[in-house]
């Protein structure tokens, strides 16, 4: 016989438990929810080799730059979409699979969607531009759940986006946390080459994060620099424009529970 609890969603679940702890239910598996449990089960997590110490809001704004909301996720981004331009075939939040490497897709998402469709998705691996938005359309029949999709971002994506983000902007890590969680979110928006004309302020922002936080209302410049490379109404103007208003009001002391360490 088949309990109720087993064949009840996964995110009703867990979202009851988040009541019963005290934290934000949303039906995610974060780091907030997973502190908790920590909390309550007695677990001391063993100290952990952090990248990046990022601000809440700073995350709450690369969700919303990547998705908007869990409301729109679902309407518009729980199947695979082409974003435009030199994009991949893009999942869940603001994943993409043609800038990701083969094993890191199948390591993030193993376990997370069914193996049939992680086989599919798999052929989306290192096709970018036009050639993806076809791609992009043979697949639509795969969705990926907010709730997955959002576990994934956490424990996965994140660390490995923060990692990146430090070894491409050395020093990063001691700038205010509002400030960190930007760097990361153009990291994610725009990978780490600082070669060309289109990187040229990307490639200034290294220098200027080597000077530390003197340098924040620099930094703010040159994230609003960037905006010569799009036209309206792409959102990259409006998402430039918010990175560098954060990074230069950027608070220099946080409470512990705005914190996330990446």
């Amino acid at each position: 016989m088949t309990s109720t609890t087993s064949t009840e969603p996964l995110a009703r679940r867990l979202r009851r438990i988040q009541q019963s702890l005290g934290v934000t239910a949303d039906g995610m598996l974060g780091p907030e929810t997973l502190s908790a449990l920590e909390s309550r089960l007695g677990i001391s997590p063993s100290p952990r080799a952090f990248s990046l110490e990022v601000s809440r809001r700073s995350l709450d704004l690369l969700v919303g730059f990547e998705v908007t909301s869990a409301t729109v996720y679902q309407q518009k981004y729980r199947r695979p979409v082409w974003p435009s331009e030199s994009s991949g075939v893009t999942i869940g939040i603001g994943y993409d699979l043609g800038m990701t490497p083969r094993a890191q897709i199948q390591r993030d998402w193993q376990g997370w969607i069914n193996d049939v469709d992680l086989q599919r998705l798999l052929s989306a691996q290192g096709v970018k531009g036009t050639p993806a938005q076809p791609l992009a359309r043979s697949l639509a029949d795969v969705q990926i759940s907010f709730e997955v999709a959002a576990s994934v971002f956490y424990q996965a994506t994140l660390p490995y986006v923060a990692a990146r983000t430090r070894a491409t902007y050395p020093g990063v890590q001691k700038l205010p946390a509002d400030a960190q969680g930007m760097l990361l979110s153009l990291i994610y928006n725009r990978g780490t080459s600082l070669a060309g004309n289109r990187r040229t302020e990307m490639a200034a922002i290294k220098t200027l994060v080597a000077g530390g936080a003197e340098n924040l209302a620099l930094i703010a410049d040159e994230f609003l620099g960037m905006m010569r490379l799009w036209l309206p109404p792409s959102g990259l103007l409006a998402r430039r424009r918010k990175e560098s208003a954060l990074i230069r009001s950027a608070a220099h002391f946080y409470e512990t529970e705005e914190l996330v360490r990446l």
